[in-house]
């Protein structure tokens, strides 16, 4: 009776290592591809900045130019400063993406 306990723990055992032999080499013979993707950028910073304003008509009074000079660069400064944090960005993941190839 003792001896078929021992035989059958025997053959547990054997089963139990046959198969983790096959699990592993299985896991060995295929490995898994890692490609890195370079990230998308942010909306908000794809976004073309705005037209610049002109002054129509024949006659311009000193109000509607200052009105419009103040628009433009208000809009040039804010584009400026998108275009600046996308560059940034960009460098950021690029040094990024480098460094995990």
């Amino acid at each position: 009776m003792g001896g078929q306990r021992v035989h059958q723990y025997t053959m547990r055992l054997l089963t139990v290592s046959i198969l983790m032999s096959l699990v592993l080499a299985g896991c060995a013979t295929k490995p898994v591809p890692v490609v890195p993707k370079f990230p998308v950028a942010p909306e908000m910073l794809l976004t073309k900045c705005p037209e610049l304003k002109t002054i129509e008509g024949d006659k311009v009074n000193i109000i509607d130019y200052t009105k419009t000079v103040t628009e433009n660069y208000t809009m040039y400064h804010e584009c400026s400063a998108v275009h600046d944090s996308f560059i940034d960005w960009y460098n950021k993941q690029k040094h990024i993406f480098e460094e995990i190839k």
